[in-house]
């Protein structure tokens, strides 16, 4: 990990860009801490960490107040990374099938997400061992939000992932199902009732399927952009119960 550049934002927040081989990442610390502090790893969607910086950044810092250490990394074929001409084909077959109304099937769904998954978590791992190296940061470790099946894998392979808050609102391939039945970590889930590209049914199937025994489903009515601030406050909430 080198770091590259970093600011104190106007709340005092450390922020550090970074990059780890070839993957751009950004790091944010607590104005003060006197011990190493927890650690939240943030998902994203794969459009690239330039468009997504502004959501991530205000997650950064409502995490920093509450005594974690955030950090996020760029998905393979997304912002200055080599394109993936895979991924493209399957997110352009996505928008043909949903532009005519179409039902997207599951060729779509596996070719856009499961390579995705298969590339980008052992990446965040190589990340969370460099981020756990640091002396500022001391775990344990959160994971939340981003696309629901990096999560899920994250969930059942990383051991170091203590609990971990998953947006239910992206397509999920049906293998990752069987995964879902082996996370056992506690998970707060969010999903937006009238997420107008999600399946509702297929997201409640998926919360059933999860194997933890502490699990919370957390819905609220609006579409996939219309997440009321309190949903927020009750997921920092599960984050103090689970890192602290």
């Amino acid at each position: 990990m080198q770091f590259t550049s970093e600011q104190r934002l106007d709340d005092g927040v450390l922020e550090r860009t970074f990059t780890l081989g070839e993957i751009p990442g950004i790091l944010w610390t607590p104005a003060s801490a006197s011990a190493p502090v927890p650690l939240i790893l943030l998902g994203h969607p794969p459009l690239g960490l330039g468009k997504m910086y502004p959501r991530l950044a205000c997650r950064a810092r409502h995490a920093a107040a509450d005594g974690f250490a955030a950090a996020t990394i760029e998905l393979p074929g997304s912002g200055d990374r080599p394109r993936w001409a895979a991924a493209e084909q399957a997110r352009a077959d996505l928008r043909r099938a949903m532009e005519a109304g179409e039902p997207v099937g599951d060729e779509i769904i596996d070719a856009l997400i499961l390579p995705l998954v298969a590339k980008s978590v052992p990446e965040w791992q190589a990340a969370l061992d460099a981020l756990l190296s640091l002396p500022e940061i001391g775990g344990p470790v959160g994971y939340s939000g981003g696309v629901i099946s990096i999560g899920i894998r994250l969930a059942v392979v990383e051991p170091r992932i203590s609990a971990a808050v998953l947006f239910a609102g992206s397509l999920v391939p049906v293998a990752m199902f069987e995964d879902a039945r082996r996370v056992t970590i506690p998970l707060h889930v969010l999903l937006q009732w009238d997420d107008e590209g999600n399946d509702r049914q297929a997201a409640l199937d998926l919360f059933d399927a999860f194997g933890s025994k502490d699990k919370t489903l957390h819905a609220n009515m609006g579409g996939h952009t219309g997440v009321p601030q309190f949903a927020g406050d009750a997921a920092a909430r599960f984050f103090a119960r689970h890192l602290k």
